[in-house]
């Protein structure tokens, strides 16, 4: 799809993220009907509110989503001829992919017949059927659901049995089905040789009160508003914002006669700047509320991982000076048209025109934002709100102060080369961040080729290329070539030569962990010229499956400790290295219990035997395919909870000692948790 087709469909996805709610405009029903002659026919029937469409499985190429339908059998079938689908198709062309696009509105059937192999004996018919919804407003992000039915053959006697379908079992069901609805309601096959949900772990009635969890601090939204606010701030900086200040304020100081009104005019055009940033992040809402868990899922993705550090190399190269990103042309000369409605309506293309126009400098560091969101936190959409928030408050603030006190334009420095360093600099922040993505990637695959040693390694190189550029050393396309080195810039290069002497003591082993500073960026202290992978953190050994972690405590007659962790969790390493580490609390973790770490975002395969569906609610399957996805689905069901680092103490028979605690905390928390858990435990043993 063309960037056009994609600003259409972003500018939409704003405009309708703020007036309407969460919707699940399509009911789904499975059907399989007799034909005859050992011929059957699974049928998907759908129905669909008033103004809300599903597309054909036929459209052209990088349009919207065709509808499939898969058909399959274990026992084994033989699907006769293809697809076929029965309602009034639209036919017409869309504005939005600028081809002809063929849908289904009110009432469609998609059905495919076949034949069994074996017609004697009863056999389960599975349907797995991906679609997207639409209206002539918005998208809902694509669904995939199945469906079963298990059906006899004629030639046996009985015919179709009368068993439900997923759907039909969950249709007095309106709302989503939270974790501890999931809990309660979860039909999974066992798994080798235990369900998912173990009645025992009963966290709501811990067997004692003792060791009060604090509260999780794993999201602050206080934290992503101040960074956005900063970096809004130093985007001012950039040479795309910087010189459009004191033409902006002074259109509104001076532009009329009337100065009041300008001023007016100029607040609620810092308000607009803020209210188009807070917009970017409305349709991240709706993307998570159609999916739940796609941003966990996402985040821990290896190509997702992979592309962010990609991305950010680009977005160094640009900061660099060797390219510009820009938007293009036309739509910045769409909107510069769209102000000469004057009004409510200009103030606010034009504040839409000075985003677009400084997007060359603004983009990296949005993405910046961005990517550390994502691949960084559970509660993603409002994390992107409130940086965003911060990040247009600071442009907002500062075009509305300069209106109000428009005598401050004269105290502003001068547009000049320090607003390049300004750039080159972030460049170097960006490389140095590309590098946590790479590792993150590194870690979740397992292939832990991006050692500790050799992270530490690129970074020095790095700090040490910023610091030969900010004592004039180095010089990149768009600096001057006799430029005087400023008195800023050589207190940043002292403050980089200090950071690079920081960074060098990390390369040296030592009983305790280095660079706390960096903790959760680096990888983890296992993953290290000096250590083996199997060695554990910290002489540790923990065991990574719950079922067998209960039989080790069971043996040794110890509490068990449940880590709820991830490959790309930086709460997680921080706890490791610098809470665990203490010589109070290791001890307790060598000694007193017996550690399981369970890894919510591991995507090796489970053997096929192991692997499973989960009943979701409202005809949704939860497949269960990966060990992540056994230990997060484990974690929801019986804790409710989906946040790592989390921790469980529970006895070897199952039983949750204490209230389980989440996020990074202070060591006396963590210490009074284990503490309180572990003595319960020997006084009741």
């Amino acid at each position: 799809m063309n960037f056009r087709n994609w600003f259409i469909l972003v500018l939409t996805f704003l405009y309708t993220g703020i007036y309407a709610q969460i919707k699940d405009p399509v009911k789904l029903k499975f059907d399989v009907n007799p034909a005859g002659n050992n011929v059957y026919e699974a049928v998907i029937s759908a129905t669909l509110e008033q103004g809300w469409h599903i597309y054909s499985k036929d459209l052209p190429p990088d349009s919207g989503i065709p509808t499939e339908m898969l058909v399959t059998s274990k026992e084994g079938i033989e699907l006769i001829g293809g697809i076929t689908e029965v309602g009034k198709k639209h036919d017409e062309f869309s504005e939005a992919f600028g081809v002809q696009i063929v849908y289904f509105s009110n009432n469609a059937q998609f059905k495919q017949k076949f034949r069994f192999k074996n017609p004697d004996k009863p056999a389960v018919i599975s349907v797995e059927f991906t679609y997207q919804t639409c209206d002539d407003r918005v998208c809902l992000a694509p669904n995939t659901l199945e469906f079963e039915k298990k059906i006899t053959p004629a030639n046996s006697g009985s015919g179709l049995e009368n068993q439900e379908t997923a759907e039909e079992i969950n249709a007095q069901n309106e709302a989503e089905l939270s974790p501890a609805d999931v809990a309660a309601t979860v039909q999974a096959a066992p798994l080798d040789p235990k369900n998912l949900k173990i009645n025992s772990l009963d966290f709501n009635n811990p067997l004692t009160d003792c060791g009060t969890a604090p509260v999780e601090k794993s999201d602050s939204y206080l934290t992503y508003l101040i960074l956005g606010f900063l970096g809004g701030l130093i985007a001012l900086l950039t040479p795309c914002v910087f010189p459009m200040i004191p033409l902006t304020v002074s259109f509104f100081t001076k532009g009329s006669k009337d100065k009041a009104k300008g001023r007016k005019d100029a607040f609620i055009y810092g308000f607009f700047i803020l209210l188009i940033f807070i917009l970017l992040s409305v349709p991240f809402h709706v993307i998570d509320g159609i999916a739940g868990n796609i941003f966990n899922q996402i985040s821990t993705s290896v190509g997702l991982n992979i592309f962010f550090f990609v991305v950010f190399l680009f977005f160094a190269g640009s900061f660099f000076g060797y390219y510009d990103i820009t938007l293009p042309s036309s739509i910045a000369n769409k909107s510069s048209r769209a102000e000469e409605a004057g009004g409510m309506v200009g103030i606010f293309f034009m504040a839409l025109t000075l985003v677009i126009v400084s997007f060359s400098c603004t983009g990296p560091i949005l993405g910046t934002l961005l990517g550390s969101a994502v691949t960084g936190s559970s509660n993603i959409p409002m994390l992107l709100t409130f940086a965003l928030a911060g990040f247009g408050l600071s442009w907002a603030i500062i075009f509305g102060l300069l209106a109000l006190f428009p005598q401050a334009l004269q105290s502003l420095p001068k547009s000049g080369g320090w607003m390049n360093t300004v750039k080159v600099v972030l460049g170097f922040i960006e490389l140095g961040l590309a590098l946590k993505f790479l590792s993150k990637a590194d870690l979740v695959s397992k292939t832990f080729l991006l050692k500790r040693e050799l992270f530490i390694v690129l970074w020095i190189l790095i700090t040490l290329g910023l610091v030969l550029y900010l004592f004039g050393l180095i010089r990149f396309p768009h600096d001057d070539k006799k430029a005087k080195i400023s008195s800023g810039r050589k207190v940043f290069g002292i403050l980089s030569i200090g950071f690079l002497i920081y960074l060098i003591q990390g390369l040296f082993p030592s009983e305790r962990p280095r660079l706390q500073m960096l903790s959760g960026i680096l990888p983890p202290l296992n993953v290290s010229y000096f250590h083996k992978e199997g060695e554990g953190i910290l002489g540790l050994h923990p065991k990574h499956d719950y079922f067998k972690a209960i039989e080790q405590a069971k043996k040794e007659n110890k509490p068990l400790l449940i880590d709820f962790t991830g490959y790309g969790c930086e709460n997680c390493r921080k706890m490791e290295e610098f809470i665990w580490s203490e010589p109070d609390i290791l001890p307790l973790l060598q000694n007193e219990v017996v550690l399981a770490s369970l890894y919510v975002d591991d995507k090796e395969e489970l053997p096929e035997n192991q692997q499973t569906r989960i009943d979701m609610g409202n005809g949704k399957m939860k497949r269960i395919k990966t060990i992540g996805d056994r230990w997060s689905m484990f974690q929801q069901v019986n804790f409710n909870n989906n946040s790592q680092p989390h921790y469980v103490l529970v006895t070897p028979d199952g039983e949750v000692i204490n209230t389980p605690v989440s996020g990074y905390m202070p060591k006396e928390d963590f210490k009074k948790f284990l503490e309180c858990g572990i003595q319960y435990f020997k006084n009741n043993k």
